[in-house]
Order: C-alpha cells, then structure tokens, then sequence
C-alpha cells in the first residue's frame, strides 16, 4: 500500500514535517484507479476482474471504438468479450468509510493548524485542504460548516503574512460560493467589516481577493445591506470601479458587486453620494410608484456637480416632471426637490425647459384652493423657476399656460408681482430673482418693464430696499439696477419720495468693510440713476452722501479694504456717483463747486485715470474731468488792469501793461487744479495723451472730450494747441482721425483735428500727410450735417477747399 504524506492523500503535494499527519490512514493500492492512479469514486469491474474508475474505462473504450480497434483490458492488453462494467459496490462502500475517516482524521488536523499560533505552512495546508474538500464535492461545504472551520479562517485573516491573508480570502470565497447557509455564518459579527478593509490594502492582490469575495457575498440581500452598513465600504468599491489602475478583474469585481448591492436602497444613496447615479436612475425610471417616489427624494437630499446634473437631467428630467403633476403630495414634494437639484446649472436647467417645466411649475405657484402646494414647496417651485430663468433661454417663444401665455406676457408678470407682495420673504425673494433673469435679456426686458409700468408696482419693488432679509434686498436691487435704464424717472422719483429709500440705499452701501454683492449692486443701481436723474444728485448733495463716498473711494484705494470678487464693480459704481456731482456744476446754488473745490475732487479723478486695467474707472473719471474742465473758464480769476492815465496818451511807451508771470496760458489768468479745476496746473495733460492709444475706445473717447476742453471756446486756442504739441499728444489726436473707430470717437477726432489744424505750423505739416486728408475728405462726405460743417473747415486749413470768405471778405457765404 501506499502510505499518506499530504493533506489529500496524494503524493504530488508538499509532505508534511509533523509526524502526527503519519496518523492518517494510508491509500491501499485497490483503491487507485489504474489508469488515473487516484483514488475511485464509482469503482466498476471488466469481465476479467480488473477494476477502474468508470469514468476512466469508458473514455478508454470510446479510444478504441473511435481508433477501429477491438477492446482490450488497459492492464493486459487482452482482447475483451464484451465491454459491460459492473459497478464494485463493496469497494465503492469501502473507499467511501476509508475516506469519511480521512476526511474526519484530515478535518481535525485543519482545526489544530487554522491558528495563528501555527506556522505559515500548517496554515497554509490547512487552507489547501479546505479549498480542496469543497472543490471536489459541493456537499462538503456543509462538513465546513459544522466543523467550525469557517471562524477560524476568518481569523487568521489576522496573520502577519500576506500568502496566509491572500489564500484565507480566497479560501472564504470557495467555501460561501452557491452556499446561502456558509454565506449566513459570514453575515455575524465584524466578519464583513474586515474583509472590506482588504479593499483598502497596499497589495493589489489582496485588494483583488478581497473584492472577489465580497462579490459572492453580495448576491445574499442580507449580506448586501451588511455591506453597505460598513463605513466607507461604498465609496471604496465605486473608487476601485472607476480606476484606471487597478486590475481589470478587480475592477470588474467591484462594478458587479455595486450592482448586486443596488437590490438595498441605502445602497443605492450610498453610490449616489459617491458619483454612482446609474442604480439611482434607473430605479427612478423603471421601479414601482413607492421606488420612483423614494428615489426622487433621494436625489432631492444630494449635492451634484454641474456634469452630473446635466447627466441626471438628460436621463430623468420627464420622469421628474411627470412625479410632479402626480395627485400625491409626498410624491409631488420629492419630485421638486430633486429638480430643484439639477435646476441651477445652465445647462440642464434648458433640458428641463425642453422637457417641459415651466407649465406646471407656473400652474403650481399660481394654484390657490385645495390643490395648492403648501408655502414650503411653492418657495421650492419658486427657486426652480428662478434657476431656469437665469439660464438665457428665450423665454418669450415658451408657452406656459393656455392663450399662448408666456413667462413675459402681462397676466403672468402681473401674478409674479402679486406673489412677490402677498408671499413670504423666501418666496418673494425667489420671485424678484425670476424678474432679474427676465431683464438681464435684451428680449424680454421691455415686456417686464412694460407689465410692471401697468400694475404700479415700482413703489413697492423700491421699497425691498428696506427689507431686513438679505437675499430679498440683493434680489430687489439687482432688479431695479436692470430696470433703470428703462425706466429711471419712476424709480429716481421713487428713491427721491418721502418714504426715504435713498437713505436707506446710501447706508446699504457704505455699511460694511467688506464689500458684499448686495453693496456692489446697491451702488450700480443707485449710479445708474444719478447719471440721468440731477434731481437725485442734488438730494444726496443735500444729504451730505458725496464725502462718505470720497472717504470709501480712497480707502479702497489705499489699500485698507479687503479685496474680493465684488470690489471692482464696487468701486466703479462709487465712482460713477460721484462723478454725477460733475454734471451739477452749472446749477446756481455754488454746492457743487464747494464740494468739488472742498475734497480736492479734480485730483482724485486723475488719480482714478491712471487706474490701468479698470476701463470703466478710467472712463468715468475722464468724463468727469470733461465736465470739471469746462466750468474752469468761468472759475479762473481774470486781472483788470487800470484805464491808461491822460499821460499814456501823448506818450505810448507809458501805457503799455505791466507783465505779470504765473498765469494760465489757456484761461488767461489765475489757475489752480482744487480751486478752478485747471488740468493744465494739475498735471493732467500729459496722463489724459497717455490714454489715447488705450484699446478700448470708450476709454479714448472719454479722454479726448476731456482734451478737448482746452481747444474750446472762450479759452486760448492758440495756446491749448500749444499745450498739446508739448504734452506730445498732436499725433496721437491725428492718429484717431485716420485709424477705423468707432463713429463716435470719429466726430469728436475730427472737432479736435479742426481746432488743431487753427495753428498754420499743423496745418503745414498735415497738409501733406494724404491720410488725414483722405479721412477729412470723407467725413466732408459722408458724415452727418454737422460733422460735414467741421470737416469742411479742416480741409480750408489745409487748402483742399477754397477759402472763399477769405478772398471775398464781404460776401456772406451763408
């Protein structure tokens, strides 16, 4: 006989140093196949006595049988009558004993070496054995089972070897394969937990066995919600699904056990918070009224990125609104809350409009009676129709209710308006922002603007300024901001009333250190306004706002304000209010000037022109210094010299003017920069030239109006151009006379060249220059009357026309 030296009675595998596995019985050669030399499992006899396994002969007879040869006995090799097998039942019974005391002998062995006092290769055995065992006969799975073994190998999942952890794993995974009642007994206690963490090692095959297994274990719905109850678990397996590093068996592993974990709808959050939304969708679309109703609550409570809204939209968006006309409340609150999730990106924000949001969303706002959302879910439909109105869809071609109604058909503007005055402070702020979306567009503003003109409803949107919630006064801001340009008498007559929102607006701006959206759109509405309305200016002028505007300006620009996202437009919408004190000048009240004269205002809008890369300042300030500039010929103290005396008479020499110094070339007399806003004492010549060859021409156009006020009438021409000629700033003008800008920098070009071209020494020089005098030619033309009138005058400086006043002095050439 043959005597045992394995776990499995074969000598092919490693032998075993301890002697006590001497003690199982050894293999007797009649229980060995002759042809597979392994023990049999269904013995049967030849004619002739010899036994094998029936497996074995009968392939060997199908051999002969297909190689035209007779049947012979594969130990003799002789001819045989007949090939009938008669099965050995005895031996059968007898291996059966002998192996049952193996298996018992083999078992008990397993239990002694599943230990992690045992050395590597006991263990290791063991485990062997064990896969062994259930590989070779399904039904030994349950001798596992009641042998106690499976806690023991999940013990030595402790083991400091990682062969020991690896073969443990996948040990488990033999032993619970097609077997619910092993599959049960990993179910209790930490067993689970600790498998998971396998997932998080540094070896990918552990990593790998570790996945393996729990995939079998995932296809038991009670082991699915144990899985998915272990912290982190999800995250780990969506994390292994999508890598691009892990092995592709790993990864397949991972994805197939998600989606036998997606049968527990915990689970099926769990993957949705971690990016996983497919199971969720799919549940949305295809599972039952409570299924479909608990999976759009669970995407209500999500926070989504914009690529993974715009997916949830494309897949989701009908069913959602379908959920959302359902008769059922729970359902209708679930459905509006998960589209209130998709609804702030642009992009799926115009998918829901496709699919078809708007009707119901407006009919739910609007419904009153018994079938009216509660407060909590109309400020919810609110938000989502603020968000699909901020996204520029034409929303004046989108019906929304019967009679082709739109969102900016008069009803439905007039029913918002109401809503926004009968709501809570929540919805109403929701309501002003749909209006803010409406007018940001060029095409739909007019018809808002028109339906809020017919209800009267300006008093009551000026009077949010006072609101005490914040997002209902930054909504009704930037609304009003959109509105005044279109209707900015109404509204600057409403500030200007006695309820006193201009002061309330003038606090809301200046109130904070650091510059919130509220105040950025607060002082853009509030500039916006005082631009067109001097009845405005003249009441912040009276209220003292301009030195607390001047305070802010130059803080900001000493550095002691905090700087964010809001500080530029900000700071531009204080500048532009206090430039609005410079279209004031001419009134004859004097407050203006003292103002100006008071903080030195010249100064600092010159200071604000250098303020490279914020085209609008340095637009405003130019503006600004135009209009200080012109009132500086009407400021500048002129000296009255005495009548010559009877002696200057009969001797000339004594009447001739004594010669005084430090007086302005250009306005003849005594000049100051604070006290007549002189910008040649100020030094400003030189920076206004310097923006000239700015790339924005709004910028240059600004800055050339502001030039042009040292050319215009009742200053000296003559020295104004002899100013620009040592500023440097003659060929810059030439230059946008010739250069392709805008028509309106064109007129002003020309007005500025025609004065220049005054000196003969510019006119001389220019006179050959056949690029002016092509541009001249054709502003002479092709411009409107006045800039022909101009043009035609340049060109007699340079002799292109004929000056017939000229030579005809007397003629009137009318």
């Amino acid at each position: 006989f043959l005597m045992a030296g394995s776990w499995d009675g074969n000598s092919d595998l490693c032998a075993q140093s301890d002697d006590s596995y001497l003690r199982i019985e050894p293999i007797y050669d009649a229980f060995l196949c002759p042809l597979t030399k392994q023990v049999m499992h269904d013995p049967v006899t030849l004619e002739n006595g010899q036994t094998f396994e029936r497996e074995a002969i009968e392939k060997w007879f199908r051999e002969c049988r297909e190689s035209r040869r007779r049947p012979v006995c594969p130990l003799t090799l002789r001819e045989l009558r007949s090939t009938e097998l008669s099965p050995s039942i005895a031996l059968r019974h007898t291996i059966e004993e002998w192996n049952a005391r193996n298996e018992a002998a083999k078992l008990d062995m397993a239990r002694k070496s599943l230990s992690l006092s045992s050395s590597e290769s006991d263990i290791l055995q063991a485990l062997k054995f064990v896969q062994n065992l259930c590989i070779n006969n399904h039904s030994n799975k349950h001798v596992v089972r009641d042998a106690d073994l499976m806690p023991m190998i999940v013990d030595v999942l402790k083991s400091s070897s990682r062969r020991v952890r690896c073969t443990a794993l996948e040990t488990l995974r033999i032993v619970v394969e097609g077997d619910s009642d092993n599959k049960e007994i990993m179910a209790e206690g930490d067993t689970v937990r600790t498998i998971v963490k396998f997932l998080s090692h540094e070896q990918s095959k552990e990593r790998e066995e570790g996945v393996s297994l729990l995939h079998e274990l995932s296809k038991s719905e009670r082991l699915c919600k144990k899985i998915g109850s272990v912290n982190g678990a999800v995250l780990i397996l969506v994390g292994m699904a999508n890598s691009n590093s892990e092995s592709l068996l790993t990864v397949e592993m991972a994805d197939r056990t998600l989606e036998n974990l997606a049968q527990c709808e915990n689970n099926v959050r769990q993957m949705a918070e971690n990016g996983r939304l497919q199971p969720l969708l799919t549940l949305l679309l295809e599972g039952s009224p409570e299924t479909k109703l608990s999976m759009a609550a669970i995407l209500g409570e999500l926070v989504l990125n914009n690529e993974v809204k715009v997916f949830v939209a494309r897949t989701v968006a009908f069913s959602l609104i379908n959920l959302m006309e359902h008769s059922d409340m729970p359902a209708r609150e679930a459905a509006l809350k998960a589209i209130n999730q998709i609804s702030s990106d642009e992009t799926s924000a115009k998918i829901l409009i496709e699919a078809g949001i708007l009707p119901p969303l407006v009919k739910d706002l609007f419904t009153v009676g018994a079938n009216q959302l509660p407060m909590r879910l109309k400020e919810v439909s609110a938000t989502i129709l603020a968000n699909v109105v901020n996204s520029g869809h034409d929303f004046d071609s989108v019906p929304v209710g019967p009679n082709y109604l739109t969102l900016v058909s008069e009803e439905i503007i007039h029913n918002l308006l109401h809503l926004i005055n009968n709501t809570g402070p929540a919805i109403e702020s929701r309501l002003l922002q749909v209006l803010v979306g409406l007018t940001n567009s060029p095409a739909t503003v007019s018809s808002v603007v028109s339906a809020i003109k017919s209800s009267g409803a300006a008093i009551s949107l000026v009077q949010f300024i006072e609101a005490p919630q914040t997002d209902l006064r930054v909504a009704s801001v930037r609304l009003l901001q959109n509105l005044s340009p279109h209707m900015g008498p109404e509204l600057a007559g409403c500030l200007r009333g006695p309820a006193g929102q201009l002061s309330s607006l003038i606090r809301l701006i200046l109130e904070n250190v650091v510059v919130t959206e509220e105040q950025a759109a607060a002082v853009g509405f509030l500039a916006d306004l005082s631009e067109r309305d001097s009845g405005l200016t003249r009441q912040m002028l009276y209220e003292g706002a301009f030195p607390l505007f001047v305070s802010r300006i130059i803080r900001i620009r000493q550095g002691e304000t905090r700087r964010n996202r809001f500080m530029t437009p900000y700071l531009e919408g204080l500048v532009k209010v206090l430039a609005s004190i410079t279209f004031a000048l001419s009134e004859e009240s004097g407050a203006a000037h003292a103002l100006c004269r008071e903080y030195n205002l010249a100064s600092l809008f010159i200071d604000l022109l250098q303020a490279n890369g914020l085209d609008n300042l340095q637009i405003v300030s130019a503006m600004a210094l135009e209009n200080l500039s012109q009132e500086s010929k009407n400021l500048t103290q002129l000296l009255e010299f005495p009548a010559p005396a009877f002696c200057a008479s009969i001797f000339p020499c004594l009447s001739k003017q004594p010669v005084i110094t430090g007086l302005c070339p250009i306005h003849r007399g005594i000049c100051s920069l604070r006290e007549t806003f002189c910008l040649l004492e100020g030094q400003a010549v030189d920076k206004l030239v310097a923006v000239l060859d700015h790339t924005n021409d709004k910028v240059v156009e600004a800055s050339l109006a502001a030039l042009a006020t040292l050319l215009d009438d009742g200053v000296d021409i003559e020295q104004g151009v002899r100013v620009l000629l040592d500023t440097e700033g003659v060929k810059p003008i030439l230059d946008l006379l010739v250069g392709k800008r805008t028509e309106n920098l064109r007129r002003r070009a020309i007005w500025t060249v025609e004065r220049l071209l005054r000196s003969e020494e510019i006119a001389y020089e220019v006179a050959g220059d056949p690029n002016i005098s092509t541009a001249l030619v054709d502003a002479f033309q092709h411009g409107d009357y006045r800039t022909k009138q101009i043009a035609e005058r340049a060109l007699k400086h340079v002799d292109k026309i004929p000056n017939f006043s000229a030579v005809f002095p007397n003629i009137n050439m009318g």
